[in-house]
């Protein structure tokens, strides 16, 4: 019974409390339908100001680019243990095990890599944003151009957003397209990977190499035609061959014609004739084997005797084998560097684009229907807290100090503020009219503060002329 009769006199006091509150709210809400003209008018107004200004905000568009979550690195068994180290504890665990491991997000790195200066300078250039942010420096360019983009990374799937806001949709567009190509060509610029530290070794010496190699088959090539070197063991081989058939039909020519003296003399026909075939073949086998102690060749030989094939043996033979070497070196060395080509190519993280940037066709920015209706809304709020407040400072009796020191500060700031304004004497020739006007301004507060005060009394006109005066002692009888 306690408890309910708690709660019926709880009960009780919620009853006598609202009364109480919709009769202190009522004396507001008649003043404020009392002023519904100028409220409508204020609401008119400022739902114009705000439209006017909702159009006259340029607009913004955003383009978006995501991609895909870089690969691994290729130390694979490490990013598997901090893999497992991140599933086993917390986070901040699992980052720790990172750390001490070496393994670094590539998402990170590409995110870091989109925010560096590098990046903005190069976008700047390409799409001369100083002089579209209306930026003398290059400073001042960036931080625009950070405050135009936003890189994120989700944690959960590790795709990487970029949006880029602009007030033209295909430039838009355009910088969020080259942010992917900058972050693909600094990528595969700056890698740092033994794969890419081993095809640079080899590419130069690849050059090194080569001029090696041509240097080389030019000597050879250069004695080779000098001396008419072809093949110095198959040379050496056929004149050998080539001598041994003189030597013999020689011996057989010089059989045949000392059988021939034999029967007939010198000045015979036969014996002349075979006396010139043997000669002739003397002085082939000479040219072969080579005349004289240096063993050069004679002018009508085009090709070196025999004597000198072993010394040009050695030099055909060195030059040679210089230039099998450095064409074997040559050729293992393009071998291994087509493979530190493709060793880089699995290490350096690839940028692979999920959503390409497209030309964005809807704004983003402003809200035009949400700027309009808070506006209106503002405006409205403003004249009634200024009907409200005038009200208030209407009801207060000119005698209180702290009208009086109000007044007073106001009049000072007033007369300073005209004293600094080259208007000022022409408003100070028109106070007449605008004291006119104040105090039909006056008038209608006033009437506005006795009408506040009799709702607040609870009767609906003041009782006698004291109360219309508003005098403060005669509030409520």
């Amino acid at each position: 019974m306690a408890a309910m009769n708690q709660n019926g006199g709880f009960e009780g006091s919620l009853q006598t409390e609202t009364p109480e509150v919709r009769q202190d709210l009522l004396p507001h809400l008649r003043l404020l339908w009392d002023y519904r003209e100028f409220l409508g008018r204020v609401a008119i107004y400022a739902f114009l100001a705000s439209t006017i200004t909702a159009f006259v905000i340029p607009m913004r568009f955003q383009s978006t680019t995501r991609l895909m979550p870089p690969d691994t690195l290729s130390n694979s068994g490490l990013g598997m243990m901090a893999a497992l180290a991140g599933r086993a504890g917390t986070d901040g665990i699992g980052g720790l095990a990172s750390d001490l491991l070496g393994v670094k997000s590539s998402g990170a790195l590409f995110v870091g890599i989109l925010g560096s200066e590098t990046v903005q300078d190069a976008l700047i250039d390409q799409f001369h944003l100083k002089k579209v942010y209306h930026d003398s420096k290059i400073e001042d360019a960036r931080k625009d151009l950070a405050e135009h983009t936003d890189i994120s990374e989700d944690r959960k799937s590790g795709i990487v957003t970029i949006a880029v806001t602009d007030h033209d949709p295909q430039r838009a567009a355009a910088m969020a397209r080259a942010y992917v190509n900058e972050l693909d060509r600094l990528v595969a610029q700056v890698s740092t990977s033994s794969a890419r530290r081993e095809r640079i070794f080899l590419e130069g010496r690849l050059q090194d190499v080569k001029v090696e190699l041509d240097s080389a088959a030019r000597s050879f090539s250069d004695f080779a035609s000098k001396n008419t070197a072809i093949d110095i063991p198959e040379q050496g081989k056929a004149m050998v061959e080539a001598a041994a058939g003189l030597q013999g039909e020689l011996i057989a020519a010089q059989s045949e014609l000392s059988g021939l003296r034999t029967i007939y003399s010198d000045h015979n026909v036969r014996v002349r004739t075979v006396e010139a075939r043997v000669n002739e073949l003397d002085k082939k086998l000479n040219e072969i084997g080579g005349a004289g102690v240096d063993g050069s060749k004679s002018g009508n030989s085009l090709y070196p005797s025999i004597r000198k094939l072993p010394l040009l043996g050695v030099t055909y033979a060195d030059l040679y084998r210089r230039t099998k070497i450095e064409e074997t070196v040559y050729q293992l060395l393009t071998q291994q560097y087509e493979l530190a080509k493709v060793e880089e190519a699995k290490e350096i993280p690839t940028v692979k684009v999920l959503d390409a940037a497209m030309v964005p066709t809807k704004k983003t920015f402003p809200p035009r229907a949400v700027l309009v209706i808070l506006g209106t809304m503002l405006g409205s709020t403003v004249a009634m807290a200024w009907v409200l407040g005038k009200t208030r400072w209407d009801a207060v009796d000119a005698s209180d100090p702290r009208k009086i020191f109000a007044v007073e500060v106001y009049t000072t700031m007033r007369a300073r503020v005209r004293r600094f304004s080259p208007r000022g004497a022409v408003n100070g020739n028109g106070n007449g009219s605008n004291g006119h006007h104040h105090g039909d301004g006056a008038g209608n507060g006033a009437r506005a503060a006795q009408l506040l005060r009799a709702a607040e009394c609870g009767v609906e006109q003041p009782t006698n002329e004291t109360d219309k005066r508003g005098h403060p002692d005669s509030r409520c009888r």
